[in-house]
């Protein structure tokens, strides 16, 4: 008479112990195995005798060995070892190399009784208790690749060469392989003309192994793809095998409830939100009637809450008046929108500065932040107030305005200016990292500023207003923001000016800059710098010194001051040029048991010329190393130079302290 066919749903019943192989009803577990409680203690063993009547007590060793093992000398072997003495024990597992990949060792060491004590001492019936427990483990793990009626005992023999010490063999003979005879998605066919496509997410067909681990990954795979292609209502059961061993095989049961195809209807807000459904749609990156995605609406959670308006997001599909649609309802909470801000620093030629900004980030709703900023320094000092709108009119576009006072002491100049500017770009930050950034935008700029001329450094103060339309465009290829280690950067800004002093005259300034990050290891990046920039359509001496380029600092050549390369008046101080060439080539080492801490050596090299392209004439050199400290929030750099070829008056060392990377 023919056994009934086992049934095995997921997740499995309770499967602690095997099964006996004559059993009718044989239970599959599924891939979640019931993770042990690591706190839990070995139970508590009688002693060992240390001695009976008739001289010393040994206690038998519980040995399972197949008929081709040596018995003979096995007990040999095993009277050296003495069991009233603490023992510890090797764990080896055979007859599974074939079967066993990353995931089934992990799951074996991870939830195994032996492996767990395996570094401690032991007596013999502790270890055979442990044994025991994992070959009903082994039993379970094998089950759930498909092998029903595997063979599994456990060895004990003495370690070779090594006293008091056991080694413990689990011998796996796996037997015959379950293979699937029919697989049943049940409610597909109410998804035509879809079907065949949904079909296809579900990978295990006939003839596969009885494998749980890729039965549940088809699984997950057809929920993941209704819920990304349109079905916001869909549900699969959790699947059912029916084990038959009369003919080692099993069928396999999934229902299905597809819940109707859907398209995106209309959005509502709930709860206690800082805008309204209008500005959500706005982020969100799909459209009313377009077919719903799971994707995009995980990644409009992540969006709002990446506002820093958004406390809490929580996104609810919902049945629309029509059958066809599906709409949303978003439940958010406010998060604070005050911060009170400050800052620290210091760099050599620039000296030490204070910076403290209070910002208000909804005050004019939706998105309308205003900062106001203040810097009190040795060669600095001012006042900004900003407006910042993000996500304007469409998803990472941010709108500018911006009033600024400034009082500048550089070597090079004293510069007391008035800023007003404006400016349209799409952002990119370290949540959503941009492939393309782009901004336009227009400045006006009052500015009286005083220099130098002349072979008797007369002093001369002229007032420039200068009207600005400065562009840029950048390709970020790199994978962090913050912190790259491979990729390239590749980014060009184009500035057209129109500037009223002693008459009306207009040049242009452009700059190009291109950096890109090599991993070597694990732990090694080589990372590399290149920036050129030009100023046509005037003479340097007609340009505002606020306006020309300069190099040196610890954004630029590291190892000079602050603005100190390129050409000098006779009174040794930077005046500035028309071109800009500078290259950096640096390696970033990480050690440390998370890879906290680096240090960077570093070469960098600059040159600022008067005529509108750099040359190699006036080109600095300056090396040194760096210590960094890898944050949560983004690596804390300290960078110390020297100039290699230094001009008349340069320091020795230079400092610098920064958040992020110098590029």
């Amino acid at each position: 008479m023919a056994a009934a066919p086992a049934v095995a749903t997921f997740p499995a019943a309770d499967a602690s112990t095997a099964a006996p192989m004559d059993d009718q009803l044989d239970s599959m577990p599924d891939i979640g195995l019931d993770w042990p409680d690591l706190g839990t203690a070995d139970p508590v063993m009688a002693p060992l005798p240390d001695e009976v009547a008739n001289g010393p007590a040994v206690a038998p060793l519980p040995v399972l060995t197949p008929e081709t093992d040596d018995a003979a000398r096995q007990a040999e072997r095993l009277a050296q070892i003495d069991p009233t003495l603490p023992l510890r024990y090797d764990v080896h597992l055979r007859g599974i190399d074939e079967i066993a990949d990353t995931l089934f060792r992990t799951r074996f060491d991870t939830l195994s009784e032996l492996r767990k004590e395996e570094d401690k001492d032991a007596n013999v019936a502790q270890v055979t208790r442990r044994a025991r427990a994992d070959v009903d483990l082994l039993d379970r793990l094998m089950r759930t690749r498909g092998y029903y009626n595997a063979r599994i005992i456990y060895l004990l023999d003495a370690a070779e060469g090594r006293e008091q010490r056991l080694a413990v063999t689990l011998d796996v003979t796996p037997r015959t392989l379950y293979r699937l005879s029919e697989v049943r998605l049940a409610g597909l066919a109410a998804a035509d003309p879809r079907e065949e496509r949904l079909r296809a997410l579900f990978t295990v067909k006939p003839g596969d192994p009885a494998d749980t681990d890729a039965i549940l990954a088809s699984t997950d795979a057809l929920r993941g793809g209704l819920a990304e292609g349109g079905y916001p209502f869909a549900k699969v059961e959790e699947p059912v095998l029916h084990v038959d061993h009369d003919d080692n095989a099993a069928t396999l049961d999934v229902i299905v409830a597809t819940g109707g195809y859907r398209r995106y209807g209309t959005i509502s807000v709930t709860g206690d939100p800082p805008f309204d459904a209008a500005h959500v749609g706005q982020i969100a990156r799909f459209q009313s009637g377009e077919p719903y995605r799971q994707s995009q609406i995980n990644d409009l959670q992540r969006a709002l809450v990446a506002t820093g308006l958004v406390g809490s997001a929580e996104v609810k599909a919902e049945h629309a008046a029509n059958e066809e649609s599906v709409d949303l309802n978003i439940h958010l909470t406010k998060a604070p929108v005050r911060t009170i801000a400050g800052e620290l620093g210091y760099g050599t030629g620039e000296g030490a500065r204070a910076e403290v900004s209070w910002s208000h980030r909804n005050l004019f709703p939706p998105e309308g932040a205003l900062t106001v900023r203040g810097v009190l320094g040795q060669d600095e000092q001012s006042a900004s107030a900003t407006f910042r709108r993000n996500n304007f009119r469409r998803r990472d576009r941010v709108l500018n305005g911006q009033l600024a006072f400034s009082n500048l002491n550089r070597l090079a100049y004293q510069a007391t200016s008035i800023t007003l500017g404006a400016s349209l770009e799409r952002q990119t930050n370290i949540i959503f990292q941009k492939a393309w950034v782009w901004s336009v935008g227009t400045e006006l700029i009052l500015s009286d500023e005083r220099d130098l001329y002349g072979a008797s450094l007369t002093p001369r103060r002229r007032t420039y207003f200068i009207a600005a339309a400065p562009l840029s465009l950048t390709y970020d290829g790199s994978n962090d923001l913050l912190d790259p280690s491979r990729g390239f950067r590749l980014g060009g800004r184009l500035s057209p000016e129109l500037s009223l002093q002693s008459g009306t005259f207009g040049y242009v300034r452009a700059q190009v800059d291109a950096s890109a990050y090599v991993p070597t290891s694990e732990r090694i990046t080589i990372a590399g710098r290149v920036r050129l920039g030009t100023i046509v359509g005037a003479a340097a001496d007609r340009i505002a010194p606020t306006r020309r380029y300069y190099a040196g600092g610890g954004g630029s050549v590291r190892g000079y001051s602050y603005q100190a390369i390129g050409p000098r008046d006779l009174n040794n101080d930077p005046v500035g040029g028309r071109s800009l060439g500078e290259i950096s080539l640096e390696a970033r080492f990480r050690f440390g048991s998370a890879n906290q801490f680096g240090i960077v050596p570093f070469i960098d090299a600059g040159t600022i010329s008067s005529d509108p392209w750099p040359t190699l004439r006036e080109m600095r050199v300056g090396a040194g190393l760096g210590v960094r400290y890898y944050s949560s929030f983004g690596p804390i750099r300290i960078d110390v130079g020297t100039p290699v070829n230094p001009q008349p008056g340069d320091s020795k060392i230079g400092v610098y302290v920064s958040l992020g990377q110098a590029f």
